[in-house]
């Protein structure tokens, strides 16, 4: 009961920080932002990412990007399978005081994908090229933001992304070493 209570007031909590993160879509300005954003997260900003590097750093940056390319079917395969498990309603739907700010690329919202995407190709990416961290980890920032405030996702969900890409991207080091 007491375990039934403590859910209740997290979950509680939980939709406040999201209806309050969702109001800036109502400016046409921020919504855009973080519609092009989570867009870009969709995977475009990491497929030029992995194309750029070896352009930049040579032919070794061919095995980071293949190294980015393999975290991401694993974390794609990992994202949908808990997804399709799981099936947590994304926020938009569950609660009429948040507004759908960007169509949402499948049904469920736990975990967020984009979040775990975003994680683990930047954690993966700095590890051989710190001096990017000025460019990914401000992006990275910016995708798992507008997942809650485009109504797609709980904070909940966004930190378990991040939890997972963080664990996936360290994983594969151990693994590829």
């Amino acid at each position: 009961m007491r375990m039934h209570s403590a859910f209740k007031r997290m979950e509680s909590w939980e939709l406040v920080l999201c209806e309050l993160c969702n109001r800036a879509c109502r400016r046409s300005t921020i919504k855009r932002i973080f519609v092009v954003v989570s867009r870009l997260g969709d995977g475009v900003f990491w497929y030029v990412l992995m194309l750029m590097l070896p352009l930049w750093y040579g032919m070794d940056a061919v095995r980071v990007s293949l190294h980015i390319a393999f975290v991401g079917l694993i974390g794609l395969a990992l994202y949908k399978y808990l997804k399709s498990h799981l099936v947590r309603q994304r926020p938009y739907i569950q609660h009429g005081g948040i507004t759908l700010g960007a169509a949402p690329l499948d049904l469920y919202s736990f975990p967020s994908g984009h979040t775990l995407h975003a994680v683990t190709f930047t954690m993966v990416a700095l590890v051989y090229y710190p001096h990017l961290a000025w460019l990914l980890i401000p992006f990275a920032s910016l995708v798992a933001m507008s997942r809650v405030i485009l109504g797609l996702h709980y904070p909940s969900d966004v930190f378990a992304g991040a939890l997972i890409g963080a664990l996936l991207a360290r994983g594969s080091f151990m693994v590829l070493s």
